[in-house]
C-alpha cells in the first residue's frame, strides 16, 4: 500500500509541475506578444511620423502628379524587404483638382478618416499593426488646393506592419527553451516526492498509534494531533478509527454534551428591547435551539395579565394537526382548573404558533408525551403564571435531561414572566404620556401636538378652526372645604361632560390643573360660540353632592381665538385665548370671550412687552440664579445635597418667575443668553460659598445644540473650579427639537466631558422613553401631575411605582417633584424612591440650604 501511495504522490507532483510549466509557457508566450506588439505599434508611429514629416515639407514647395509618384515608389523601394507597408490615398478635394492616382483598395475605416469622422487611428488586429494619419489643410496649403478650408482632409497616410514571422520564430525559440529545462524540474520534482511520501507515512504510523490506545475521557483529553499532517487514500483508515473512538466515548461525553448545550441556551435568556418587542419569536426560535439536542414538540405559556384575564400561548415545533392541537388544549384546560392562581377560569382564548411552518408535526401518541411545567407569580404587578415543555417521554425520563429540562423551564418562567410584566409597564407609561391620569383626558404634551398639527391642515386646506379654554370658577374654594378627593371628582365631571358636549370631531385636553382645552377643526366663530354655549349651560346644571350633605355646583369661564381670524401662530392662538378667558373672569365668571380686533392687538402689544422686559433684563443683568433644594428620601442614605438651578428676573422691585417669560424667551432667541448668563451667576455662587453639593440646571433643548455652548460651560467650570461630575443638565421638552441626532451627539459630548444628566417632568411627553433609551441619563424627574394627588389617586399610584421599578432596573436615580405634604412623602417612602422636590421640602432662595 505504502509503494502506491509512493507512485500516486509522483504521479501528483509531475502532473503539478507540468501544468505549471505549461502556465509558465502561455504565460511568457503572452508577455512576449504583448511586448512585441506594443514595441512594434511606437516603431510604426515613429516611421509614420517620419513619412509624414517628409510629405510636408515636400507638398509646402509644391508637387506635381509625377512627384507623388515618385515619392511613392521612393517609399516603396525602401521598406520592399521589410514586414512594412506604406500606402498613400488622396482626399476628394485633391482629387477634384489634381485628378486620381493609383491606390488600393479602401476600407470602410479609410474611408472615414478620409471623410474627417475619425482622428488619427493605431490599431493590432490578426498580427499586423496598423497606423492612419491624416493630412488636413493648413493656411498654407490653400495657395494650391482653393477648393478646401483649413481643416479639411487633403489625404491619408497609412504604415502597416507585419507581425506573424515574429511570433512564429519566438514560438519556436520558447519550446526549445522549455523542451531543455523540463526534465531538470522533472527530477527534481521525483526526490521531493520521495521525501514527503516518507515523512506522511511515519505521520500515518503515530496517527494510528494514538487512536488505538484511546480507552477514556482522559485518553481522548490527551490526545494531540496537532503535529499529525494526513491525507490521500489513508482518509478512509482514518474515518474508521475516528468513529471507533466515537463509540468509546458515547457513554462517557453525553454529560458534557448537554451542559454545553444548556449553557449555550443559557446564554439566550438575557432580556433585552428586542425581546419584549418580539418575545413570541424569540420562543420559537429557542424551541428550535432545544430541538437540537432532544426532540421538543411544543413549548407553552399560560400567563395572567390583569383580575380576569389570562393569555395562552401553544409554541409548536413544526404545523401541528387537528387532533394533536385538541390533545394540548385538553391538557392546558387540566392545568387551569387544577391551579388555584386562576380559580377555575374557563373563559379564555388557546393562541397556537408555529416555529418552522414549513415542515408538518410527525403523529404523536398522548401516551408518549410528557410534560415538564413550572410556576411563576408576581404580586407587583399582579402578573404570574405556567410554563410548560412537551416532549418525547425516554427523553424526560432520562434523569441527566431531566434536570436540563428542569433548569430550562425554571429560567423560562423567569423570562417570560419579566417580560410580561414590562411589557405591561411598559403599556401603563406609554398610556399614561398622552392621557391625563385623573380625568382620562389628552394632556397638554398632547394638546400641543394637536394644535401643531391643525394649524397645518388648516393652512393647507384653507379652512378656520377654533381653540377654546376652559377655567373652573371658584374651584380653589371647593378644594379647600371640601378636600382634593371631592375636587378630583369635580374635576372629573367637567371631563365627562366636556367629552359629551363636544362635537365628534373635537378634541379635549386637560392642560393643567382645573384648566381644560379644546381644538375645534373646521369651525368659525359661531359655531365655536354655539359649541361654548352648549358647554357652559350644561355644567352650569350640574350639581354634586358634597362630603357634607350639600349640592354643590360649578360654572366656567371661556376664552375663544380663531383661525386665521385672529392669529396664524399657534403661540398666539393660545395666548389670545387665555387672555380671552381671563377677561370673563374678570367681567363676572361663567361667561365666554371671543375677541375683536382692538382685543388682538391689545394683547399682542403685552406679549410685546414682555419681549421688551427680556431684552431690559439682559442688557441690565436683571437674570438672577435661585436655587430650589432636593432632599434624599428616609429610603436613600447617600447623604447628598442637591439643588435645582432656576431663573428669575429682578426688575422694578419685582421678582418675575420663569414661567412668566419663559415661552416668549425661546420664541425670540434670549433662551441661550439667559441660561448662560444665569449658569455663570449660579457657579460664582458655588465658589463663594464652597458649596460641595450637586446643581441640577434646566435647560431647552436649544441651548444644548447651541455651537459654542460647551466651550462656554467648560469656561466657566474652568473660571469658577467647578466639578463637572456635580453638574446635572436637565433635559426638557417645551421646544421640540427637529435634530434629535444632533441633540443626541451634544448630550454624549458633554457626557464624554464628565457631567450628567436628568430627564425633567418624565412621563409627561412622548419623547421621554426616547431620551431615556438614547441618552446616557442618570436622573429621572416623574412629572408632578403624577405626584400632587398620589396618595389620593390609585392610579398616579400604580404609574409612579411603574417610572420608580423602571429606574431602578436601568440603575437610573428618581426624583419626585411637585411634594407638597407629609401625606405625599409617606407614600413616596413606600415606593422607595430616591429623591424628593416640592414647596413642602423647600422653595427657591437665593441661598444654598442644608437637611442636616
Amino acid at each position: 500500500m505504502k509503494k502506491t501511495f509512493k507512485n500516486y504522490i509522483f504521479s501528483r507532483q509531475i502532473i503539478l509541475v507540468s501544468i505549471i510549466f505549461l502556465l509558465c509557457f502561455i504565460f511568457s508566450t503572452y508577455i512576449h506578444t504583448k511586448l512585441t506588439k506594443d514595441e512594434a505599434l511606437n516603431h510604426s508611429k515613429a516611421i509614420s511620423n517620419q513619412i509624414f514629416s517628409s510629405m510636408y515639407q515636400v507638398m509646402r514647395k509644391g508637387w506635381s502628379r509625377d512627384d507623388v509618384m515618385m515619392f511613392t515608389k521612393s517609399l516603396e523601394d525602401n521598406f520592399q524587404s521589410s514586414n512594412y507597408e506604406i500606402n498613400i490615398y488622396r482626399g476628394e478635394k485633391v482629387k477634384q483638382l489634381f485628378g486620381e492616382i493609383e491606390e488600393k483598395q479602401k476600407d470602410a475605416t479609410l474611408v472615414d478618416v478620409l471623410n474627417g469622422k475619425i482622428e488619427q487611428l493605431d490599431s493590432f488586429e490578426n498580427n499586423i499593426v496598423r497606423n492612419i494619419l491624416p493630412l488636413k489643410a493648413t493656411t498654407d496649403c490653400k495657395a494650391c488646393h482653393v477648393n478646401v478650408n483649413e481643416g479639411d482632409v487633403l489625404g491619408v497616410l497609412e504604415v502597416k506592419q507585419n507581425l506573424n514571422s515574429i511570433f512564429k520564430e519566438s514560438k519556436y525559440q520558447f519550446i526549445a527553451f522549455f523542451l531543455i529545462i523540463i526534465p531538470i524540474f522533472y527530477l527534481i520534482a521525483f526526490i521531493s516526492s520521495r521525501n514527503t511520501t516518507r515523512k506522511i507515512t511515519d505521520n500515518l504510523d503515530l496517527f494510528n498509534n494514538k487512536v488505538e490506545n484511546i480507552n477514556s475521557i482522559q485518553d481522548f483529553k490527551d490526545f494531540d494531533s496537532k503535529d499529525i499532517d494526513l491525507y490521500f487514500k489513508e482518509f478512509n483508515q482514518i474515518i474508521k478509527n475516528v468513529d471507533s473512538m466515537a463509540g468509546k466515548l458515547k457513554g462517557i461525553a453525553v454529560d458534557k454534551e448537554l451542559l454545553e448545550f444548556e449553557i449555550k441556551l443559557l446564554d439566550k435568556f438575557i432580556i433585552t428591547s428586542d425581546v419584549v418587542k418580539d418575545w413570541k419569536e424569540y420562543i420559537c426560535d429557542l424551541l428550535i435551539e432545544i430541538n437540537k439536542i432532544m426532540e421538543t414538540y411544543t413549548l407553552m405559556t399560560i400567563f395572567r395579565v390583569g383580575e380576569d384575564q389570562f393569555e395562552v400561548d401553544i409554541f409548536w415545533l413544526a404545523l401541528p394537526k387537528q387532533h394533536q392541537k385538541e390533545m394540548f388544549d385538553r391538557y392546558i384546560n387540566n392545568i387551569v382548573k387544577e391551579a388555584e392562581y386562576f380559580q377555575g377560569m374557563t373563559d379564555f382564548t388557546i393562541k397556537h404558533i408555529v416555529a418552522n411552518k414549513n415542515i408538518c408535526l410527525s403523529e404523536l401518541e398522548e401516551d408518549a408525551i410528557e410534560y415538564r411545567t413550572k410556576s411563576l407569580f408576581l404580586d407587583t404587578p399582579k402578573i404570574g403564571g405556567i410554563v410548560g415543555i412537551g416532549l418525547q417521554s425516554v427523553f424526560s425520563n432520562d434523569p441527566v435531561r431531566y434536570i436540563v429540562i428542569d433548569s430550562i423551564l425554571t429560567t423560562m418562567a423567569n423570562l417570560v414572566g419579566s417580560v410580561k410584566a414590562i411589557h405591561k409597564y411598559t403599556q401603563d407609561l406609554e398610556y399614561y404620556a398622552a392621557r391625563d391620569p385623573l380625568t382620562d383626558l389628552f394632556n397638554q404634551r398632547v394638546f400641543n401636538d394637536m394644535m401643531s398639527y391643525e394649524i397645518k391642515r388648516a393652512q393647507r386646506h384653507k379652512y378656520p378652526f377654533a381653540l377654546m379654554i376652559i377655567d373652573c370658577d371658584n374651584f380653589k374654594p371647593i378644594n379647600d372645604n371640601f378636600g382634593h378627593s371631592f375636587g378630583d371628582k369635580f374635576l372629573q365631571t367637567v371631563a365627562d361632560i366636556l367629552e359629551k358636549e363636544k362635537r365628534p370631531e373635537d378634541i379635549v385636553a386637560r392642560y393643567g390643573g382645573d384648566e381644560f382645552t379644546i381644538i375645534l377643526p373646521e369651525c368659525d366663530e359661531n359655531g365655536a360660540m354655539a359649541v361654548a354655549n352648549r358647554i357652559s349651560k350644561r355644567i352650569e346644571q350640574e350639581k354634586l353632592i358634597a362630603p357634607d350633605g350639600t349640592r354643590v355646583g360649578i360654572t366656567i369661564s371661556i376664552g375663544i381665538s380663531v383661525y386665521p381670524t385672529h392669529s396664524l401662530s399657534q403661540k398666539d392662538m393660545f395666548i389670545i385665548a387665555d387672555s380671552m378667558m381671563y377677561q370673563a373672569k374678570e367681567e363676572g365668571k361663567n361667561s365666554i370671550k371671543i375677541p375683536n380686533q382692538t382685543d388682538v392687538s391689545s394683547i399682542l402689544k403685552q406679549k410685546q412687552e414682555k419681549s421688551s422686559l427680556l431684552i431690559k433684563a439682559i442688557e441690565n443683568d436683571q437674570i438672577e440664579a435661585y436655587f430650589q433644594p432636593i432632599k434624599p428620601s428616609s429610603t436613600n442614605n447617600n447623604g447628598l445635597v442637591i439643588h435645582e438651578l432656576l431663573m428669575r428676573i429682578h426688575q422694578d422691585g419685582k421678582v418675575v418667575s420663569a414661567f412668566e417669560f419663559i415661552e416668549i424667551a425661546e420664541a425670540r432667541g434670549l433662551i441661550n443668553t439667559m441660561d448662560l448668563m444665569v449658569i455663570e451667576k449660579a457657579f460664582r455662587k458655588i465658589q463663594e460659598t464652597s458649596y460641595e453639593g450637586i446643581l441640577f440646571i434646566n435647560l431647552s433643548p436649544k441651548s444644548l445644540i447651541m455651537g459654542d455652548f460647551i466651550n462656554k460651560i467648560n469656561g466657566f467650570v474652568e473660571k469658577y473650579s467647578i466639578q463637572k461630575e456635580k453638574i446635572v443638565f436637565e433635559i426638557t421638552e417645551r421646544e421640540t427639537v427637529k435634530n434629535f441626532s444632533l441633540l443626541e451627539k451634544f448630550v454624549h459630548i458633554l457626557k464624554s466631558e464628565g457631567y450628567k444628566f436628568a430627564i425633567d417632568d418624565f412621563g409627561a411627553g412622548f419623547s421621554s422613553f426616547h431620551y431615556i433609551k438614547k441618552f446616557p441619563i442618570d436622573y429621572v424627574k416623574i412629572d408632578g401631575d403624577f405626584i400632587v394627588n398620589i396618595n389620593k389617586d390609585a392610579k398616579d399610584k400604580a404609574f409612579v411605582n411603574s417610572i420608580v421599578t423602571l429606574a431602578k432596573e436601568l440603575e437610573v436615580q428618581a426624583i419626585a417633584e411637585f411634594v407638597e405634604n407629609e401625606e405625599i412623602v409617606k407614600v413616596l417612602d413606600e415606593l422607595e424612591i430616591d429623591y424628593y422636590q416640592g414647596y413642602h421640602i423647600g422653595k427657591p432662595s437665593q441661598n444654598f440650604v442644608s437637611f442636616k
